[in-house]
């Protein structure tokens, strides 16, 4: 009786709140036009047709031996991407915390490679691939006289998209092992079991779910991505690209939308198994922090071997992402290699890069502190707030993780060119800048969550009682006591959103009109016509102004963050 009365009073109190109600009532509005709408009128258009419900349009496609072929492509490239990221970041992680390494400068190597993919656009390391190995290939034609070498293809995709993913797995595998309790290993060693036998017997079944769940999030990626199999693939067809040629190609726009719910399909299941059953199992298996500090391998027979292995990876990861740049700096790449600057002056005088880069500049600008602010809000409301839609808002708010870009682009596409919107209040928003925004704040809004929930729940609700006790309301409390306390984390959500806004591609592409130019999308323009110099140019200036974004936030949280004020 008296826990319903608490309830009662607490949906009163709850109630009593305008500010809360209203921020509540514009979320799920938000969430359910912009991630559930666009999704819902897909499976409608691949159901629907003039016969009315039907499944023609799946049989179609499913005839089609292009489509069958690409699904078994990408499955094979995502199950083969997410085995060697997984056990690449193994390896990484299991050096970096169990392995005394004796010099520093290996930590921040690591430290390097972790990041360049965060900053970098999502196709750099194709054409890095294709400069290095292709036909006018360094390393192929000029080193090792090799003149009829073809980079594209199945294992051109799998190479580049395994060195792009391995980092994600190396961070959240590291994680996963310090936070192992060493004295669990010790007392398998005491008893006599080699380093091997530890490893298979007491830490490998203690970090296999986690293993689990970051070959899911690889493999999720990896079938999920445009870029690399756009520009690398040549004739080998994956989902991701056949919908787009289905659209802009075929101009199917039924068709693409049937092979888009099956892409969708098929992430969504993955993601449901990582989110709901691996993710909970790993967090039950490594419950708490290591107790002690870890006693770390010296044996010289398992350090020199494993670092210099990783030293040699994470030295050809660089030299994927140096190659860059210089393929902007030479005459022409694989003939001429005299060095020029005129690749960069063609990117401001022939090719309209400041409008692409004040166009990237400033959506991405106006896109990051909406996606910051709207995540903290929904971690805030889903960790520290009761009522009854919160597992609705952040189911959906987490869906966007396992949409692709391609399948949430073809859902604007029908959603808001026609669909319930090709007339009323939204019949603007398809083709505006305004749509562009909102494609990226629903692409990097639940990276954003995920961190503000972690943050929030290190915070005692006590310290908000307090301001609530002295008469403040749900938004002075929000913004005056729990937003500076989780500031780093929404600085952090502020530079990953504008990261993440400035190299998007795969919904972007299919999105843009000729009225706004962007940079991934002429990255991707030159890098498909062979015109290498001008693509390595308009990357190299996105990598600067990423990396430069990045490296500001650090310094502000080292100099202004809440780390400071608690040392």
């Amino acid at each position: 009786m008296a826990g319903k009365q608490g309830s009662k009073l607490d949906r009163q109190k709850f109630f009593a709140d305008p500010i809360m109600v209203t921020t509540i009532v514009l979320l799920i509005a938000f969430l359910t036009l912009f991630i559930l709408y666009p999704l819902a009128i897909l499976l409608v258009d691949s159901f629907l047709t003039e016969k009315g419900f039907t499944l023609d349009v799946f049989r179609r496609i499913m005839a089609m031996s292009n489509f069958r072929r690409a699904i078994t492509n990408t499955l094979k490239v995502g199950f083969l991407v997410g085995i060697a990221s997984s056990l690449i970041g193994l390896l990484f992680a299991y050096v970096e915390v169990y392995v005394e390494l004796k010099t520093k400068l290996l930590e921040g190597l690591f430290k390097v490679v972790s990041m360049l993919p965060v900053v970098s656009p999502p196709f750099v390391l194709s054409l890095s691939m294709i400069m290095l190995f292709g036909k006018s290939g360094i390393i192929t034609r000029y080193l090792l006289h090799i003149y009829d070498n073809s980079v594209y293809g199945f294992w051109g995709i799998v190479i580049v998209q395994t060195l792009t993913f391995f980092p994600v797995c190396y961070m959240m595998m590291k994680g996963l092992l310090k936070n192992i309790d060493p004295s669990l290993e010790e007392a398998a060693r005491d008893m006599g079991a080699s380093r091997f036998k530890v490893f298979s017997s007491v830490t490998l079944p203690l970090i296999l779910p986690g293993l689990g769940n970051a070959f899911l999030v690889t493999f999720i990626e990896s079938i999920a991505d445009f870029a690399n199999p756009m520009i690398i693939g040549g004739s080998y067809d994956t989902l991701a690209t056949t919908i787009y040629l289905q659209i802009t190609g075929a101009y199917d726009k039924q068709g693409a939308a049937a092979m888009a719910v099956v892409l969708l399909c098929i992430t969504l299941l993955m993601f449901i198994v990582q989110k709901y059953y691996l993710e909970a199992k790993s967090t039950a298996t490594l419950s708490g922090k290591a107790s002690r500090a870890r006693m770390m391998i010296t044996d010289r027979s398992v350090t020199v071997p494993l670092s210099i292995l990783c030293t040699l990876m994470a030295l050809f990861v660089v030299l994927m992402y140096i190659c860059v740049p210089f393929g902007a700096l030479f005459k022409t790449w694989g003939y001429d290699f005299h060095l020029t600057t005129k690749w960069f002056a063609q990117v401001f005088t022939r090719y309209k890069g400041f409008k692409a880069f004040r166009d990237s500049f400033l959506l991405s600008l106006i896109a990051s502190p909406i996606t910051a602010l709207l995540s903290m809000i929904i971690s805030y409301l889903v960790v520290k707030r009761n009522f009854k839609s919160k597992g609705f808002i952040e189911a959906v708010s987490m869906l966007a993780m396992a949409v692709p870009g391609t399948v949430l682009g073809i859902g604007y596409i029908r959603g808001f060119s026609g669909g319930l919107f090709h007339t009323g209040i939204l019949q603007g928003l398809y083709g505006s800048a305004a749509i562009l925004i909102i494609v990226f704040i629903v692409r990097s809004l639940p990276t954003g969550t995920r961190s503000g929930i972690s943050a929030l729940r290190q915070i005692d609700k006590s310290i908000e009682e307090s301001a609530y006790d002295m008469g403040a309301d749900s938004f002075k409390v929000f913004m005056t006591v729990t937003l500076p306390l989780i500031k780093d984390s929404f600085l952090s959500g502020l530079v990953t959103a504008f990261v993440r806004s400035i190299t998007a591609i795969s919904a972007i592409i299919l999105l843009v009109t000729p009225q706004f130019l962007l940079i991934t999308v002429q990255i991707n323009e030159f890098a498909e016509k062979g015109a290498y110099g001008i693509a390595c140019a308009f990357a190299t200036i996105l990598i600067v102004i990423t990396y430069t974004s990045v490296l500001l936030m650090n310094l502000f949280i080292k100099y202004f963050g809440t780390s400071r004020v608690t040392e």
